[in-house]
């Protein structure tokens, strides 16, 4: 169910856009004032906000001048609700981003075909961002995602502490599968990995595939140790599966290397550390898994060929 928050100072407003907007299969959301109608936003984010222009506490403008910079809400449509537009207040508005206007008194079919209108175009954008971020032959996140959300989660750690973690994993000997089966069963050998993959990753956890035969997990809240203990399971999950492909029951396995925030000068110094030990781990045989040290030339070797850990 989409969510409508409306912020007006005016009881009266707030009820009568509500009723107005009561047959419409949407939860509405009310704030009778402009910092009320903020809080509100930033603790349950709406799909579309209507925003009363003039408040006395923070001016509509302000409101969604306060919208448009948080990076959280910006992309929130915001229809501005007035009694008394003036044609420099459409124009100020439109230009800090609001999509459209609605003058009070309120015309009930007007108000319900404009926020229609506003949610479908919010629908709309919504699957555009979520195609965006998704790789389209395994469903997981792509490359251009993590790196978004690791530099999020690397500004996190650096203002409030924490820990956080990073694995790189390569298939062993991709380029034969290719050879042997053509790319469709190379494509069924890289979705059955990364479903695998995913199948060990916590809520928490991002797992992407960074293009080819390489996936990438992200983890919050986790040291080397933890995420080691996650690719072991991965690259066990891995080394158990059994692909069809042509008559022929295809066995793969893959090598992983892990690294972690500690001593790590940056989230770029992170990951190249986690894409060292794992080539480190494919020259060694494959099918194992390495953790990096802060410093990348003392890695560890965690975990071995079907499972020894070394």
């Amino acid at each position: 169910m989409m969510k409508v928050l409306i912020i007006d100072d005016s009881p009266d407003a707030l009820a009568i856009a509500r009723a107005r907007l009561a047959k419409e299969g949407m939860e509405i959301l009310c704030a009778e004032s402009g910092r009320a109608g903020l809080d509100a936003a930033k603790q349950t984010p709406p799909d579309l906000i209507l925003l009363d222009l003039d408040m006395p506490d923070m001016s509509g403008l302000d409101v969604c001048r306060t919208l448009k910079a948080d990076v959280d809400l910006c992309m929130i449509p915001v229809i501005f609700l007035s009694g008394v537009c003036g044609h420099e207040d459409k124009i100020a508005g439109l230009d800090l981003g609001a999509i459209d206007y609605i003058t009070k008194p309120f015309d009930a079919f007007e108000l319900r075909a404009r926020v229609r209108a506003a949610l479908r175009t919010k629908r709309l954008q919504d699957l555009l961002i979520q195609y965006s971020q998704v790789d389209p032959l395994t469903e997981l996140c792509n490359r251009r995602a993590l790196m978004e959300r690791l530099q999020q989660e690397w500004a996190r750690i650096q203002r409030h502490g924490g820990s956080l973690a990073f694995i790189m994993a390569d298939l062993d000997h991709f380029k034969q599968i290719n050879d042997l089966h053509g790319h469709p069963g190379g494509d069924r050998v890289l979705c059955q990995a990364a479903s695998a993959i995913f199948g060990q990753t916590r809520q928490s956890d991002i797992a992407a595939r960074n293009g080819g035969d390489e996936f990438s997990i992200l983890c919050p809240d986790t040291d080397a140790e933890g995420a080691a203990e996650l690719a072991e399971r991965c690259r066990s999950s891995i080394e158990n599966l059994h692909v069809p492909l042509n008559d022929a029951d295809v066995r793969i396995t893959a090598s992983f290397g892990v690294a972690d925030s500690a001593g790590a000068p940056s989230a770029e110094a992170m990951v190249q550390t986690a894409d060292q030990t794992m080539y480190e781990a494919k020259r060694a045989g494959g099918n194992r898994v390495y953790r990096g040290a802060s410093l990348p030339a003392e890695n560890t070797e965690i975990a071995g060929q079907k499972g020894k850990t070394s």
